[in-house]
C-alpha cells in the first residue's frame, strides 16, 4: 500500500515547491503537512542551527537572493525518511579561516573529510546499498578546484561545509545537512 503512496507524497513535493517559492509573502513561512501517509516541511528557516553546526562569525546571509540561499525540506513516512537543510553565507574572511573553524567544529561528527572541486554547492551522494544495510563512506569525487568542501559521516548522515573565494574580497560558503533512512531509524 505505501509503495503507491511514496510516489504521490514525492509529486506532491514537487508541485508544492515552486508554487511556495513564488509568493514573495511566505518568505519567512513554512509549509507543514501531517496526514497519516507522512509528514512534509518546506521552509526557508534553515541556519546554521539547524545544519548542526555553530555559524562562522561575522558571517551573513548570502546576499544575492536571499529566499534562495536557505531551504529546510523534510519527509518522513513509514517507508523513508530524508531530511536536508541548506543555509548559505558570505564572510569577508578568507577561506581558509573558515575552513579551519569547520574543521574543528565537524570533528565532533568524525573523521573530517577535505575534497577540492570545480563548483560550490557540494556534492551530496545519497545512495541505497544493496550489499549491505550499512551506509557508505562518504568520498571526494574531484581532486581539484577553488572550493574546499569539508564532509563528515556517511551517504545517509552527513555533513557538508563548501567555502568558495568571493570574486572581490571574502569568501560565501554553504552548509549541509542531509539524513536520510530506510524503513527503520528515525529523522
Amino acid at each position: 500500500m505505501y509503495r503507491h503512496l511514496t510516489p504521490a507524497l514525492a509529486l506532491a513535493v514537487m508541485l508544492t515547491l515552486p508554487a511556495f517559492g513564488q509568493d514573495s509573502d511566505n518568505k519567512d513561512k513554512n509549509l507543514d503537512i501531517r496526514s497519516s501517509v507522512g509528514d512534509l516541511h518546506v521552509g526557508k528557516d534553515a541556519d546554521a542551527r539547524k545544519a548542526g553546526l555553530p555559524l562562522y562569525p561575522g558571517a551573513r546571509l548570502k546576499a544575492e537572493d536571499e529566499s534562495k540561499n536557505q531551504a529546510n525540506l523534510s519527509v518522513v513516512t513509514e517507508a523513508f525518511g530524508m531530511k536536508l537543510i541548506v543555509a548559505n553565507y558570505d564572510s569577508d574572511d578568507a577561506p581558509a579561516k573558515i575552513i579551519d573553524f569547520y574543521r574543528d567544529k565537524l570533528k565532533k561528527y568524525g573523521k573530517v573529510l577535505e575534497c577540492h572541486s570545480q563548483k560550490h554547492g557540494g556534492d551530496v551522494q545519497v545512495h541505497e546499498s544493496k550489499d549491505s544495510k550499512e551506509s557508505k563512506e562518504l568520498k571526494c569525487d574531484d581532486t581539484s578546484g577553488p572550493v574546499t568542501e569539508l564532509k563528515v559521516g556517511t551517504e545517509d548522515n552527513q555533513h557538508v561545509v563548501s567555502v568558495e573565494p568571493r570574486d572581490a574580497k571574502g569568501s560565501t560558503f554553504a552548509l549541509v545537512y542531509v539524513r536520510t533512512r530506510g524503513k527503520q531509524g528515525d529523522i
